[in-house]
């Protein structure tokens, strides 16, 4: 059978629709709240500003990325470097992320200070993002401090300004001499090393930041929230990729803001790494975590799941369930919470029988009568239901298991995760090379060429209109990203999953095929929703597979799965893929291009890779 459907609705675990759930959401609250610090917000709904506050990181990622993608590959071929070297240049971050997320991702299941489990990795690799916005742009500038030669050309030098394109002055000067073949991009040792440094850590650190900062919503967020929270995570990554994007694309040379900071790289770097630093703190701000001693000592604190509500049901030995009637909890509730005990008795099989306090007003009653005076309470009796074993959570998972986990994994994740990393190839050989293929496939602009010639200023000009591109791109993955959960419950998971896959294949090829301005600009848009597809849907899943303890499915029944795996692993698995596609794309871009002797190979390239994804993705387990 090519992939398994499980019923993907997420009424389970909703309190809305659970009354029993909504208690027990109820009780950790205020459990929380009692705590020295208060964790409350833990067991709560989020509201929408709560929402963009935890995806503000998203949205500042995503500005630092676009500038990446926008410009990196044309400053690295404007100092010398050729695409067979520049596309390996790219596979430096994937090699060494490919090792370290993972591994990132575990430590931060374990990481036991009191800042938390996710915000001390977010604050980690937002230092280096810092770092690399700074070496990125003045790269060639700290390059000329240390001996470069920069431009030369029968013994004259000229150092390549921050815009790549230079001032009249200084290009003036350098056209006037006699011939073009004197020029020699090859001066700038120290400023390819710098900027390779700088581009390996803003990618390593960009793409490996989602990670943490994608598990620490998912920690704050109840299993309800989750599907909208990751929806609003997508939509402001997209909302920061359209502005960035539009960032780059403005000519800031002509602007005073643009002169006083030295020429449009340098502007566009500036005003990312501002933003970006403003929503670090903006995200990192916005709740407390709850430390992971306290998770392993309070069963109360831990987040609630279908396997957690299965203990509750189980926890203690007694014979009747009562609910005591007060101000936030009248006779309806009463009744519904009735109806609720009963269908949870078909679903769950309970040798024993609970007895609780619940928000503080669930009182222990002896003869049917309640305590201090007080009217009797509603009784609850639940049938005789048996419970199947749940294994032990109480344990304490070490960090060698969850390292495990990461080689150690169930058919359903080893089957997502290669949906996700040839997705991430398809992808990643539009964004990393777009702004290239553009400035050389439609505007015929030559990144060799020398600098102020006809041929330099076409290519800039097409890595200009490659980053509105790249905008409308962005623009349309916040757009679909709304629509994500919509058609979810429309259409079902799967058909969405594998027709976002298939509509960006099809794009990519009939704009390799036609390469044109206009095909740029409205095909840009199968670019966002393949990457609104792929920021959503595997997380989505794999939130799900941990909410609902759902990792494999024989005869339509779910097959309890005994090996610990970590929320923050598992997330890291899925998002380490980019890492493994970006490696495996920059080893082959470049000799594919040199091969086909056009750019337009890097959409072809694009083209099979996402119908691979979409047969992949018809393995998926959908739950």
């Amino acid at each position: 059978m090519v992939g398994v459907n499980v019923d993907s609705s997420s009424d389970e675990l909703s309190s809305q629709n659970n009354v029993m759930i909504k208690y027990m959401l109820k009780q950790r609250e205020n459990h929380a709240r009692a705590q020295r610090h208060d964790y409350s917000h833990v067991f709560r709904r989020k509201t929408r500003f709560e929402m963009f506050r935890l995806s503000a990181i998203a949205m500042g990622i995503e500005f630092a990325y676009a500038a990446e993608t926008s410009f990196v590959s044309p400053i690295l071929l404007q100092i010398g470097i050729d695409h067979k070297h520049m596309t390996m240049a790219w596979g430096l971050s994937p090699l060494i992320g490919f090792f370290v997320s993972p591994f990132l991702g575990s430590v931060s299941d374990r990481c036991h200070l009191s800042f938390g489990r996710r915000r001390p990795i977010i604050t980690l690799l937002s230092v280096g993002i810092l770092i690399g916005l700074i070496l990125v742009p003045y790269g060639k500038d700290l390059g000329l401090l240390l001996g470069d030669e920069g431009y030369t050309n029968n013994n004259v030098t000229l150092p390549l300004n921050g815009n790549y394109s230079v001032h009249e002055g200084s290009v003036a000067a350098q056209m006037s001499l006699d011939s073009e073949e004197g020029f020699s991009a090859s001066k700038f040792k120290f400023a390819a090393i710098l900027t390779i440094l700088g581009m390996v850590l803003l990618d390593f650190d960009a793409d490996t930041c989602q990670t943490p900062a994608r598990t620490y919503l998912l920690d704050m967020c109840i299993p309800e929230d989750q599907p909208k929270a990751l929806t609003m995570f997508t939509l402001f990554a997209g909302v920061g990729g359209t502005i960035g994007y539009a960032i780059g694309g403005i000519d800031w040379e002509s602007t005073n803001i643009g002169s006083f900071l030295g020429g449009n790289i340098p502007t566009v770097f500036a005003l990312v790494t501002i933003i970006f630093f403003f929503c670090y703190l903006l995200t990192v701000t916005t709740f407390r975590e709850v430390p992971l001693k306290l998770i392993e000592q309070d069963d109360m604190l831990r987040p609630l799941s279908a396997k957690a509500i299965k203990k509750e049901l189980q926890k203690n030995n007694t014979n009747v369930f009562y609910i005591q009637e007060n101000s936030t909890m009248d006779a309806e509730t009463a009744a519904a919470a009735a109806a609720a005990a009963a269908a949870a008795a078909e679903k769950y099989t309970v040798i024993d029988r609970y007895q609780g306090a619940i928000d503080g007003t669930l009182e222990n009653v002896s003869n049917g009568h309640a305590a201090n005076g007080q009217q009797p309470a509603p009784i609850l009796t639940s049938k005789a239901i048996e419970i199947t074993e749940i294994d032990d959570d109480d344990k304490p998972v070490s960090l060698k298991k969850y390292l495990k986990s990461i080689f150690v994994m169930p058919k359903s994740m080893r089957i997502l995760a290669l949906t996700n990393l040839l997705c991430w190839m398809c992808h990643l050989t539009y964004c990393l090379y777009f702004t290239d293929f553009v400035g050389e496939a439609v505007f015929h602009g030559d990144p060799m060429a020398a600098p102020g010639s006809a041929e330099a200023d076409l290519y800039e000009a097409g890595v200009r209109f490659g980053c509105w591109g790249m905008c409308i791109y962005a623009l349309s993955c916040s757009v679909y990203s709304m629509t994500v959960e919509k058609l979810m419950k429309w259409f079902g998971t799967k058909s969405v999953y594998i027709s976002g896959i298939l509509f960006y294949g099809v794009g990519m090829l009939i704009l390799g095929l036609w390469p044109t301005k206009w095909g740029v600009l409205f095909f840009s848009t199968s670019a966002g929703i393949l990457y609104g597809t792929i920021f959503t849907m595997p997380y989505i899943l794999v939130a799900k597979y941990h909410a609902k303890n759902c990792f494999r499915v024989r005869d339509g029944e779910t097959v309890p799965l005994k090996q610990a795996r970590g929320l923050g692993t598992d997330v890291a698995i899925i998002s380490s893929m980019v890492f493994v596609g970006q490696l495996i794309v920059a080893v082959t871009v470049g000799p594919v291009v040199a091969w086909m002797q056009t750019t337009c190979a890097i959409l072809y390239l694009s083209t099979i890779l996402a119908f691979f994804a979409a047969i992949s993705a018809m393995f998926v387990l959908y739950v």
